[in-house]
């Protein structure tokens, strides 16, 4: 089975954001990047498209897929 896999937790903390700075600045709810960074969530791909602007990194580079 296929799994998704990111990095959105790792890219944040490595530019000091709050859960909460990251979504004020994309827009969403911080309930959102949380659900998203715990993999309880895929995000929509506008949101993974905003992250990825937001990150200034392509999409395949926060996200990828994983087997399990």
């Amino acid at each position: 089975m296929e799994e998704a896999y990111n990095r959105i937790a790792i890219e944040r903390k490595l530019r000091g954001l709050s859960q909460q700075e990251l979504a004020d600045a994309i827009r969403v709810s911080r309930k959102t990047i949380s659900t998203i960074e715990t993999r309880r969530f895929t995000p929509s791909v506008v949101v993974a498209l905003k992250l990825a602007y937001y990150f200034e990194m392509p999409v395949e580079t926060l996200f990828t897929l994983t087997k399990e």
